[in-house]
């Protein structure tokens, strides 16, 4: 079973808990210094790695999906690239929807395939702290509710780096509702003033199927599960009640059973994510809707030309 992230991780400060874990962060950092390579592997093909430094629910998947809408538009032979992990099924099904997925035990084994097949563009949905790869673009995303949490590095916070790494890299991604705008490109500007620094806003594109009278029980097992709440607020739905699991949670009968339960009770209908709906049984997809949700990038033409710049 999948825990969710502590609380702690997403207070503004470090409490008691960040700072008896902080020697075993400082001693992971460290390590991970260490290990560093010189000789990373250089491809023909063009990479895009879409990553992050905050842990989980940045918005990687949804802006590889934009970004390939956009390649191919302009005629371009992309495709994405991504490591196997067997409890991410539900991004590989939504990546495989969307363009061609290599999918492979390593990054590098994945695009040497790509390569093979001449694909232009290679889009990478996460592998920012891949030793192994030069990537062409780094794209760094964070959560514009979340931004960095704590501050602190796993396990005393959320980043998977320090944040101050910022100034290592080019473009910054900023994903959500627009909202804590102001401060989060100044905070980011301190790191690094040459950064540049991008937006995505989510859209939802099926909203119009859903009345604004009914009431919603929203449940969702995602990263960013405040920010699709208040996404769906924001476009005037009435949510009742919204219950959180842990990112890529599997689903129990009775955690279905209970939900099912709970929205007749409350006389509320269900919704959730597309990439939670790909995680359920087909017993229970009568019962529930979901919200399909995309990353509108704004200005999207000076976003693609810093890419092809590079």
């Amino acid at each position: 079973m999948k825990l969710k992230k502590p609380k702690f991780w997403d207070l503004k400060k470090p409490n008691i808990f960040a700072y008896i874990l902080l020697p075993i962060a400082l001693l992971i950092q460290g390590l991970n210094y260490l290990m560093r390579r010189n000789n990373l592997n250089k491809f023909k093909i063009k990479t895009i790695c879409v990553g992050n430094i905050y842990l989980g629910g940045t918005g990687k998947t949804s802006l590889s999906i934009q970004i390939n809408k956009i390649f191919n538009k302009k005629k371009l032979k992309t495709c994405f690239i991504k490591k196997f992990h067997k409890d991410q099924t539900d991004e590989q099904k939504l990546l495989e929807k969307e363009g061609k997925l290599f999918l492979a035990d390593t990054r590098y084994e994945a695009i040497q395939r790509a390569e093979k097949e001449n694909y232009e563009i290679a889009i990478l949905d996460d592998g920012l702290q891949d030793l192994s790869i030069k990537y062409d673009v780094n794209l760094v995303c964070f959560n514009t509710l979340n931004w960095k949490g704590n501050g602190l590095t796993i396990p005393a916070g959320p980043l998977r780096q320090s944040i101050n790494t910022l100034e290592n890299y080019n473009h910054v991604f900023l994903n959500g509702n627009l909202e804590n705008i102001e401060n989060l490109e100044s905070d980011i500007k301190k790191i690094n003033p040459k950064i540049k620094i991008h937006l995505g806003k989510y859209e939802p594109t099926n909203i119009n199927n859903f009345s604004k009278t009914d009431k919603y029980l929203v449940f969702s097992g995602i990263g960013n599960h405040k920010t699709f709440i208040k996404m769906l607020k924001i476009y005037g739905l009435n949510i009742v009640e919204d219950i959180e699991f842990p990112d890529h949670y599997n689903y129990k009968n009775s955690d279905m059973e209970k939900i099912i339960y709970t929205s007749k009770e409350s006389n509320t209908k269900i919704l959730t994510t597309e990439k939670d709906f790909f995680r359920l049984e087909k017993k229970y997809l009568d019962e529930i809707k979901f919200i399909k949700v995309e990353l509108k990038i704004i200005n999207e033409n000076k976003f693609i030309e810093t890419i092809f710049k590079q």
